[in-house]
């Protein structure tokens, strides 16, 4: 690769922007693609260009026909955890050692602070308003585990307005099913309503707070990769 091929590489990645790196085995000659530019010497024709970016967007890497090799490179997964509770502190120390960015909001400093969340980044606001400006995207998990209606409701109407491939909140069924009517009550329709996982997290039985943290963690990477039941 050219070294005005790896600046423009680079410069993307810090940018944020998702971008393959497509080079052709025999002889090295590369190119970038991404959703709405291509650079490079390597000729990429339609058909090859989809292909791309169906593997970028999956996070894929690997071999084309024997002759090209693709390597992606995605945005980081962010998982935004409202609440700032004991099944958050297990949570994000093990989401962190998964490679995913977090965030954990929560408008009271006595739960959200350095000494209880020593690497995350802390959000002392109105989960609303906190998720709006974070502008969740298809890279984004949100889970709610404040069980106060106060924070995680308005926290599930700009959650399910986005993007994220991830909607979780805790809670019991019973629960739930009054926080589904109360949600209605506020305008989200039954379609957006569908997106919520609840109760949060694969059934592994766990009741601790560190298990139901690993069962929450086992279904955002179920779902990142596109193998959760409906």
């Amino acid at each position: 690769m050219n070294s005005r091929l790896l600046s423009t590489l680079q410069d993307l990645r810090a940018g944020g922007v998702p971008v393959a790196l497509v080079t052709r085995l025999g002889d090295g000659t590369g190119a970038l693609v991404a959703a709405e530019r291509q650079e490079g010497d390597l000729v990429i024709g339609d058909a090859l260009r989809n292909r791309v970016l169906e593997m970028l967007a999956a996070d894929q890497s690997g071999l084309l026909d024997e002759e090209v090799f693709v390597r992606s490179f995605q945005r980081p997964v962010r998982l935004i955890v409202v609440g700032a509770v004991h099944i958050a502190q297990a949570l994000v120390r093990m989401a962190g050692l998964a490679g995913i960015e977090c965030a954990v909001i929560d408008p009271r400093a006595a739960f959200a602070n350095r000494e209880r969340f020593e690497d995350s980044r802390l959000i002392n606001q109105w989960p609303d308003r906190a998720l709006a400006d974070l502008a969740p995207d298809g890279r984004t998990a949100i889970v709610t585990l404040t069980h106060d209606p106060k924070l995680d409701e308005p926290a599930l109407r700009v959650a399910l307005q986005s993007d994220a491939f991830y909607v979780g909140a805790l809670g019991s069924r019973k629960t739930h099913v009054k926080r589904l009517e109360r949600l209605r009550q506020a305008g989200v329709g039954d379609a957006q309503l569908a997106r919520i996982r609840a109760p949060v997290g694969l059934p592994l039985g766990g009741r601790r707070p560190v298990e139901i943290a690993v069962s929450i963690l086992a279904e955002i990477i179920q779902c990142l990769y596109g193998r959760a039941p409906a």
